[in-house]
């Protein structure tokens, strides 16, 4: 899952508590590199370029009919937000996946997002391709033609996601969704060769004009500093100031992207929620919705208490997976929403519906 905001909280707890827990992003960024079978690789070598290189343009860009984030934090119902399309059903990331979600219920997609090589933004999560493409290598190093050629179905298979140890003993069979992008298996009904595909975010906000989005903006210092202002300008292009919320591990990225579009709704990232959780320390008045983990070795960072203090302080509270292997089904989401949360960022959306009915 994302590894969001309160990652190093564990730490510091562990420390108060006299405890040496370490801790692990639910989705560290640091990939394994794929099996002999990969068919390409591409160069290690990164540049950051201007946000202003032209992105894909999209004909006929539909109106956003999309609740404001002022409606969804507002209004008396639990959030079931996609998580990356819902990673845990469909591949990570894809077209695919984003509509199998709001097929299944979801009424928020999650995103990361960085950009290409020639400054292209694009919907992806991790900062290599190895994860879920035939290739290898970063996506800062490959061009946006180079990226979309990509299978990003390759390694998902619906018994275990992410599980790069044990993939290269999977029955090939078992990939169900290999080889669609690149024309050697057929789509789904109602599908295409497309829906497999790396999207830039474009793509992904006109397809659903209907459903708000949570976009957290991958990358470090410059090459993050580049993706917030592409994703502003972006957002200001597509109408979608009111019907989206950013956020970044790095608040330096938060308070970047916040100068740039001081009208969206921006989570804050780990150390404004770090000192928050443990020190007490209020957070800035236009951070309104916090993003945080339900566990982290053990230590539990949703709970009455701290739900109930966010909610006296006027923050609403969505959660996401730490452990999908225990966190990802139909009775957990319902312990999560029985503790007062207001949205969790779901692995299999189809069960988050279940659970808040």
């Amino acid at each position: 899952m994302r590894a969001r905001s309160l990652i190093a909280v564990v730490g510091l707890v562990a420390a108060a508590c006299g405890s040496d827990a370490t801790t692990e992003g639910p989705a560290s960024s640091t990939t394994t590199a794929p099996s002999a079978t990969t068919t390409s690789t591409f160069a290690t070598t990164t540049t950051v370029v201007a946000s202003s290189t032209t992105l894909p343009s999209t004909d006929d860009v539909p109106a956003v009919t999309a609740p404001s984030i002022d409606e969804l934090i507002t209004q008396d119902v639990v959030r079931n937000i996609a998580h990356a399309g819902g990673d845990q059903d469909a591949p990570h990331s894809t077209p695919f996946a984003f509509a199998e979600a709001v097929e299944a219920g979801a009424d928020v997609l999650e995103m990361d997002v960085q950009l290409t090589s020639d400054g292209v933004l694009v919907v992806q999560h991790d900062d290599t391709v190895d994860k879920t493409t035939e290739a290898s290598g970063p996506v800062s190093a490959l061009t946006y033609d180079e990226l979309q050629a990509l299978d990003n179905a390759y390694w998902w298979y619906a018994a275990c996601w992410p599980c790069q140890d044990t993939r290269d003993q999977v029955p090939v069979e078992d990939f169900i969704h290999r080889g669609i992008r690149t024309g050697g298996v057929t789509a789904p009904e109602g599908y295409s060769a497309d829906d497999f595909k790396v999207p830039t975010f474009r793509e992904i906000a006109t397809r659903f004009p209907d459903l708000p989005l949570d976009i957290e903006i991958k990358g470090e210092e410059a090459a993050a500093t580049a993706t917030a202002e592409a994703l502003a300008t972006e957002i200001a292009d597509l109408d979608r100031t009111d019907s989206v919320v950013v956020v970044s591990f790095d608040d330096a990225v938060v308070d970047t992207f916040h100068q740039l579009a001081p009208d969206v709704e921006v989570s804050p990232g780990l150390d404004r929620l770090t000192t928050w959780f443990l020190e007490g320390t209020p957070l800035e008045d236009h951070f309104r919705i916090i993003q945080v983990p339900p566990f982290q070795s053990g230590i539990a960072v949703i709970n009455v208490d701290s739900v109930t203090r966010a909610h006296d302080e006027g923050l609403t509270v969505w959660g996401w997976a730490d452990d999908a292997s225990t966190q990802e089904n139909e009775a957990f989401y319902r312990e999560m929403i029985d503790l007062g949360i207001d949205g969790f960022i779901a692995g299999r959306p189809g069960a988050m519906e279940a659970a808040r009915s």
